[in-house]
């Protein structure tokens, strides 16, 4: 562990006036966000790197974190877009050919505070009880009642809008010439016919294995703003359309609910955790927060097709409601640790979607044969 000496003190206050104090492990300053917990054993720099953490305060519940460094090629975006980051213990030194770079110092480097040293497991413990809420990270020597206060003034993540700070501005294609895309060995080892059907990808906060898998399935992919019109995306004449994850309450994006239902009826349609819930949105479904989410790499699945269960990578504080589905929706898949909602399908359109994440970055590969079934509607 760190020498507490060396280090800045900080503290990490919730909303309803819980304080834990450990000790600095990046930037100066404060962060301010919704607090939540991540199960996974590895795969931080992807944590810290996926847009649907933007507004929140990531708490990981593995105790040892940072045992093999950070390194450019594992960010599930350009920089981290968590508000601030929590641990136990930093490891003292990094083990991996990969390494590019400390965690400390890219936390330092990219401007995001972080606090360890703390009960990382009855923080979790506090959260599973009380639920999701608030919180403030301070390393700058503010008092407790000053940081409780700030976290109880914070905004909520449905008052921000959180995808128009991580969507893509402009159109663009991802890897047209596969140089990242192919190296993850899926071509060469599928037979990808002579068409190469195009992928319209509307970009809510999308984690960039989703766009390296969908490209290394021999398609073309082009991602567009969250909010492209309908129209627009229609023109560029795709085979098929794909709603990206993304972060806060899909609830209040109903700009995109009438989007989504326009492109469904016209062309098929997969959805992955925010897309789940846009698709579901826009066809009448509602949905609703959950008291502490589904974060991690070892959220148990079932498709209630086969019967099969899969062990998936999720992250997700909001899940749709089964109750008042609307009757041209099937539940395709149900989370087995709290039985909510966990995929779905049009009964007589090409539309799925799935509330885990199979790109699975980071996290188990048994649901990565999404991609490949909505490859093969695209080639029909």
């Amino acid at each position: 562990m760190l020498d507490h000496k060396t280090t800045l003190p900080a503290l990490l206050a919730l909303e309803d006036g819980r304080v834990f104090r450990g000790y600095s492990l990046g930037a100066a300053g404060n962060a301010i966000g919704e607090i939540c917990f991540n199960t996974s054993m590895s795969g931080y720099q992807e944590v810290l790197t996926d847009p649907s953490y933007r507004g929140q305060i990531v708490t990981m519940t593995y105790p040892l974190i940072g045992n093999y460094g950070t390194t450019p090629y594992d960010g599930e975006s350009e920089k981290p877009q968590v508000n601030g980051f929590v641990m136990e213990e930093l490891s003292r030194v990094e083990s991996s050919w990969r390494a590019a770079e400390d965690l400390k110092a890219y936390l330092e480097r990219n401007g995001i505070p972080a606090i360890g040293g703390i009960d990382t497991r009855s923080l979790t413990r506090h959260l599973r009880t009380q639920g999701s809420m608030r919180a403030c990270l301070s390393t700058d020597g503010s008092s407790e009642t000053e940081s409780v206060e700030r976290a109880k003034t914070a905004p909520g993540l449905e008052e921000l809008d959180l995808v128009g700070e991580v969507s893509t501005r402009e159109v663009y294609e991802w890897d047209p010439k596969g140089t990242e895309s192919f190296q993850s060995g899926f071509l060469g080892k599928r037979n990808l016919g002579a068409k190469t059907p195009l992928v319209v990808l509307y970009d809510f906060g999308v984690k960039r294995n989703i766009l390296r898998l969908l490209r290394s399935h021999g398609v073309r992919v082009m991602v567009v703003p969250s909010t492209t019109p309908a129209k627009e995306a229609l023109a560029l004449n795709p085979d098929g359309i794909f709603l990206s994850n993304g972060p806060g309450d899909p609830s209040v994006l109903t700009e995109a609910h009438a989007i989504a239902r326009q492109l469904a009826e016209a062309k098929p349609v997969f959805g992955i955790c925010l897309g789940h819930q846009i698709l579901s949105l826009a066809f009448g479904a509602s949905t609703f927060k959950l008291k502490f989410g589904h974060r991690g790499a070892n959220q148990p699945v079932q498709d209630l097709r086969t019967g099969r269960v899969l062990i998936t990578s999720q992250n997700h504080g909001y899940a749709v409601k089964e109750e008042g589905l609307p009757a041209n929706l099937e539940v395709t898949h149900r989370h087995l640790n709290d039985g909510t909602v966990a995929g779905i399908r049009h009964r007589s359109k090409q539309i799925q979607a799935v509330q885990f994440h199979p790109e699975a970055s980071p996290g188990p590969h048994d649901s990565v044969c999404f991609f490949e079934e909505f490859v093969k509607v695209l080639r029909g």
